[in-house]
């Protein structure tokens, strides 16, 4: 059983608990379920920066990155850096993340929050519109082509950008349709956790262009965006990158001022 499969299996008993304990009709009372959301999407076609910064306190791969930023202190700074959006790891078992830092996130800053998660169940959208979020992720590599379809369009539904990422050119060819806005590639092996972004490169004029080209993880350098660009790349996701340092905004700004 490689790490994806046993997340998965984990999130399955997670959400399975948590629709016994918070009906749809609680959510739905969130005042966050409400509000207008702030597309994503859009504010990567009008950058030229691209630049989609996380919060992530760990990861499977690399543990502790950061346990001591505080995510408002985050969001505050990646927005005043001038960043595009943000991504919020809500996963707590693998990332150490909670529904909670989309919810301070929210409160601290004005940019669209992707809700970064691994979304096997329609409750999750209805959870990540609650919480505050504007995007949320979908994971080809989890999902089969009726559920990208159904999960996507229910996300609209719900006034929510949907990014869509892939790891090859199989899934990337199963999630083409409609109802989706970015379509991301992850540089990252999600079995082996390797690098490289030849992947990206590899698979950038298979995708159409009525989609946002975004790249995502293994981008640690003002150089690899510059690389990326010719490919019709228009959004960046960076995480660890920025968390392993002191001050992540900070570390966003001087990052964004090279480009």
């Amino acid at each position: 059983m490689n790490i994806l499969d046993k997340i998965i299996a984990d999130k399955r008993k997670e959400v399975a608990l948590k629709k016994e304990h918070i009906p749809v009709q609680l959510l739905e009372q969130i005042p966050f379920f409400e509000r207008a959301t702030i597309s994503l999407a859009n504010n990567l076609r009008n950058s030229s920066t691209g630049i989609i910064a996380e919060f992530k306190r760990k990861s499977p791969s690399k543990s502790i990155i950061n346990n001591t930023a505080t995510v408002e202190d985050v969001a505050f700074g990646y927005e005043n850096a001038g960043v595009c959006g943000m991504s919020v790891l809500t996963d707590e078992i693998y990332f150490g993340g909670t529904l909670d830092d989309l919810i301070l996130a929210r409160e601290s800053c004005n940019l669209p929050l992707l809700r970064k998660d691994f979304v096997i169940d329609e409750y999750q959208l209805l959870e990540a519109k609650a919480f505050g979020a504007d995007v949320i992720l979908l994971i080809a590599a989890v999902l089969t082509k009726q559920e990208i379809k159904q999960f996507s369009t229910f996300a609209k539904e719900l006034g929510l950008d949907v990014l869509l990422e892939v790891h090859d050119e199989k899934e990337l060819q199963k999630s083409i349709m409609p109802s989706l806005d970015m379509l991301g590639v992850n540089n990252r092996n999600l079995k082996t956790f390797e690098v490289s972004l030849d992947m990206s490169k590899e698979l950038a004029s298979k995708i159409p262009n009525d989609f946002v080209k975004v790249s995502e993880s293994g981008i640690s350098s003002v150089e690899a965006i510059k690389e990326l660009k010719p490919y019709g790349y228009q959004g960046f996701l960076i995480g660890e990158n920025f968390m392993k340092t002191e001050n992540p905004g900070e570390s966003a700004k001087k990052f964004i001022s090279l480009l």
